[in-house]
Formats: C-alpha cells, structure tokens, sequence
C-alpha cells in the first residue's frame, strides 16, 4: 500500500490465559484467542510490528493492505508457551513490551504479577520475528516520578534490553497507558523512536508517535466488537466509555502530579526546573 491507511487498528494483549491460571480480567482465553487469529485471517488482515506502524508514520516505509498490529504488554510466560504458537500457525507477527524488572531469571525490581517470560525465552521470541519493545524496569506510573527516577526507567529497560538482544530497541509502551509531556519528552531523550499508550482509539493518519493509541482486547470482548475492530468499522461504545473514563483519570493525574511537583518549588524557588513542567 503507498502512502499510510486511513485507519490503523493496534491491539493491546497482556495475558492469554484462562482460568484457573489467572484472576486478571484482562487476559484473553487461548481459545478466544486463537479465534481472534482466525478473524484476522479470514479479514485478510496483514499484521505489523509497532515498529513498522511508527515507521510508516514517520513516512519512512509504506504499509501493506488491511495492516493491524497486535502489542503484547508486560511479558507474561504465557506469549512464549501459548500465543506464540498460534501466531506462526497464521505467519503472524506481534511486539511484547517486556518489563525488565520482571523477567523470570533476573532479580526482580518489584513484584511479579505472575509468570513471566524469561531472557531465553525473549531470544527465542525476538529470533522468531517478534519486536521486543520496552515497558519500563519496575511498571512504575511513569507521569508520577520525579525526573531523576523517569529517566532511570527509561534508560534501564532499553540498555538492559538492547545488550541481551544484541540489537536497537526503538519502542517502549508506558505501564499503565500513563504519560505526559514531561514522560514524552523524556522518552525521546531516552532514544526511544515511539511510545504506545492506551487510548482506547484506532491510529489515524498523523498521530503523535509518542503517544499511539490501542484499542484494549480482553476476555470480554466480543467477537462481533473484534471483527468490527479489525475491520476498520465504528469503535462500539465500549471503548468510547474507556476513553472517557481514561481522560478523566488523565485530569486527576495531571493535578496530582502538579501539586507534587509545585511543593519542592514553593519551599525553594531556585530549585524550579523546566522539565517538571506539563
């Protein structure tokens, strides 16, 4: 396809498990799942990296037809045993945004929320053709960190990263879906070429490419909601509620952080610093 699609849909996954494996009502059953895979195939669907989505964003490459990109958050083991496989049954490509901090094998920087994948099994993945995205060392809200602590995160994730894998990672996925300008701004300080959010809205033609928006898959969604997603068609209610309820919780963010930030300045106004500005 020349040029960029009108439409972009990028799916958000964290887990593909079911019960009793997990309590999280954001993982997806393998078999909801694999039907997902199905759909996307009988759409004719072709998926992508985040990298590429951003790339031809950035008007560096073209997109093939019917482009989707399926984003994996936090680096549950589940990627590597369970949608891996499904996956390369269909030739699919995906990117996992791994939390450092929670890899399997390495000292953990906060704690787990389940089982997560290992150094290897992130080799094998990357080997297999999967982007490997950062998201963050230890899952912090990154829009409530003083800058120090921002661009340790940051840094950490992507340099640890990038020595195992022997190679660029250029994306990273906020935990949470939390940022700001101050965290934009950090993130392209850090090297990152895009960050992914939440949003709950499908990427159009000229998005912020430190701020692309995903539509969230959870065990809940319907089929019909998904083809509809996929195919490009009117975002169901469902997600127009999520956007409100994510923009509100942004506003409550914004003033937390803002009075957070306000209170070292007040009390020594030398100490002010431009980059804790929004």
């Amino acid at each position: 396809m020349t040029g960029l699609a009108p439409v972009v849909p990028v799916l958000m996954y964290h887990e593909v498990a079911g019960r009793p494996d997990t309590a999280s009502r954001l993982a997806v059953p393998p078999l909801a799942f694999a039907a997902q895979l199905a759909a996307l195939a009988a759409a004719r669907c072709t998926t992508i990296t985040a990298a590429t989505l951003a790339a031809a964003m950035a008007g560096e490459t073209d997109l093939p037809e019917r482009p989707v990109a399926i984003t994996f958050d936090d680096g549950f083991a589940d990627f590597h045993s369970v949608a891996l496989p499904l996956l390369q049954q269909h030739g699919f490509t995906a990117t996992v945004f791994v939390t450092t901090g929670w890899i399997q094998d390495a000292v953990p920087a906060a704690p787990r929320p389940g089982r997560m994948l290992s150094w290897q099994q992130i080799s094998e993945a990357a080997s297999a053709g999967v982007e490997i995205g950062a998201h963050s060392h230890a899952h912090p809200e990154l829009d409530q960190l003083p800058a120090q602590q921002l661009a340790r995160e940051l840094t950490l994730s992507k340099e640890l990263l990038e020595d195992r894998l022997g190679g660029p990672v250029p994306g990273l996925a906020y935990p949470f879906g939390y940022s700001s300008a101050r965290v934009r701004r950090a993130a392209r300080a850090a090297g990152y070429r895009y960050a992914c959010a939440v949003a709950n809205s499908i990427a159009g033609p000229a998005p912020d490419l430190f701020a692309l928006p995903r539509l969230t898959v959870r065990g809940s969604t319907p089929p019909l909601t998904f083809e509809r997603i996929i195919r490009g068609q009117q975002i169901p209610m469902i997600f127009a509620r999520d956007r409100a309820l994510t923009k509100g919780w942004a506003m409550v963010r914004r003033t937390r952080s803002a009075v957070r930030q306000a209170a070292p300045r007040r009390a020594d106004p030398a100490s002010a610093d431009p980059e804790r500005r929004w």
